[in-house]
């Protein structure tokens, strides 16, 4: 079931940040996100990708749909700080800021 979310993790190699990263998106895909489509690029793989898309550091995401395109960076982990800065929420986590 497609939910009309796509979202672009450029992740650098097999490294533990890149692997963490893979997992935690997964997890908010599976918990807040069912049915989203996710693509992961491998910058090392796949640099002039990288390059053309204006990735300067990763682990980025990049959701792509629907707009506006919105990127974060780091491992994903805070799930509501990510959906906040993805813009697919606007109300900050119960007792935070």
């Amino acid at each position: 079931m497609d939910n009309g979310y796509r979202f672009i993790l450029y992740v650098a190699g097999d490294s533990v940040r890149s692997a963490q990263a893979v997992v935690n998106l997964r997890r908010l895909a599976a918990e807040r996100l069912a049915g989203a489509q996710l693509v992961i690029v491998d910058v090392v793989a796949e640099p002039e990708r990288a390059e053309s898309d204006r990735i300067l550091m990763t682990p980025t995401l990049v959701k792509e749909a629907p707009a506006p395109v919105r990127r974060v960076t780091g491992d994903l982990g805070d799930f509501d700080t990510v959906m906040l800065a993805l813009g697919l929420t606007s109300d900050p986590a119960p007792g935070r800021p």
